[in-house]
């Protein structure tokens, strides 16, 4: 079992929340109450980064010390978002919000995943007509391994799972968001994310 602190309560949050608990793990949904983050992050093994892409680094940042040692998931795209709602752009362009963190908070181990997906698939990976891909980004190869670990408890076959290398590596994936809109216009709004096709 491992403690885990979600940071969002959104859809994104809930699902991954509510799935974890479901897989034996210890399991804090945070929301905006102040000082309630800081709370849930002192004690976690894990922090799960399921807020908005655009308010993140600074949410993130103002936990330096609560992070220390911490490893911290960081699912979302940063993206400024379109006429429609839709992501219209990346916000952090030649890099990404994965780096960024990292770069915020040095004695943290972030991993950056299930960012090429809509919500649904991140717990339901097996739902899908063919299997999807996980892509792993992160400097820390133990906190890859844990990460890796609690993916297979979401549901992914560890065949569903790349390890892309460094968080460099991140902004590749979140640069993927750029897909989202324009399959979601064509296709409507059901479940899909990417997969690298062997």
């Amino acid at each position: 079992m491992t403690s885990i602190a979600v940071l969002g309560n959104g859809r994104v949050g809930g699902n991954l929340a509510a799935a974890l608990t479901r897989a034996g793990h210890e399991v804090t949904v945070v929301d905006r109450e102040p000082g309630a983050a800081a709370a849930a992050a002192r004690t976690a093994e894990v922090v799960i980064n399921a807020t908005p892409g655009a308010g993140s680094l600074e949410r993130l940042a103002a936990l330096r010390e609560e992070l220390r040692g911490t490893i911290l998931i960081d699912v979302s795209n940063a993206t400024v978002d379109g006429p429609d709602g839709l992501p219209g752009d990346l916000i952090y362009p030649g890099s990404s919000l994965a780096e960024q963190l990292q770069d915020a908070l040095p004695e943290t181990h972030v991993v950056k995943t299930l960012n090429t997906m809509l919500f649904p698939v991140m717990t339901a990976p097996a739902t899908l007509t063919q299997p999807p891909t996980a892509f792993l980004s992160g400097d820390d190869p133990q906190a890859k391994q844990t990460v890796r670990e609690l993916l297979t408890d979401l549901g992914w076959d560890k065949d569903w799972i790349t390890d892309l290398g460094g968080i460099r590596t991140a902004r590749a994936t979140e640069a993927a968001i750029l897909f989202v809109p324009h399959v979601i216009r064509s296709s409507g709004f059901s479940p899909f994310a990417l997969s690298i096709a062997r």
